[in-house]
């Protein structure tokens, strides 16, 4: 499946900055993949409203069990917000389960840099797992 585009749900302002959020979740098995891709489409719902939100983008690849999430946030009080506000809460608890690893990473940017390349994201999330799990 292809990525789903950036989506702007609210316009940035001008000359500030964005707090990046970018995800990697792999599930344990293909058979937990349906029930993460239909909650992960509850919560990509929930954001396209959310106050604070300025983008987004999800990469789901089912056969590898993977999904990627890439989103900007106009501060880490809005992105916590978000995450503590349904669906997000509930799911994020009841796919704890069916996780079998999961990362994340966060940086700033420039508004005017929006929309994040996905090949920025994929190396700084990379370079976060290399971090956590170290050399191998």
């Amino acid at each position: 499946m292809p990525a789903l585009p950036w989506i702007t749900p609210n316009p940035p302002t001008p000359g500030t900055r964005a707090v990046v959020m970018a995800s990697r979740f792999e599930v344990r098995s293909l058979a937990d993949v349906p029930r993460f891709f239909l909650r992960s489409l509850a919560v990509w719902r929930q954001l396209r409203s959310t106050p604070g939100a300025l983008g987004a983008s999800l990469i789901a690849r089912p056969f590898r069990r993977t999904f990627w999430t890439l989103s900007a946030w106009e501060s880490r009080e809005a992105l916590n917000a978000f995450a503590a506000a349904e669906p997000h809460r509930s799911t994020m608890t009841g796919l704890r389960s069916t996780m079998r690893e999961s990362t994340f990473t966060f940086w700033e940017t420039p508004v005017d840099q929006l929309p994040i390349a996905w090949p920025d994201a994929h190396s700084r999330l990379d370079a976060q797992r290399a971090a956590a799990t170290g050399p191998r």
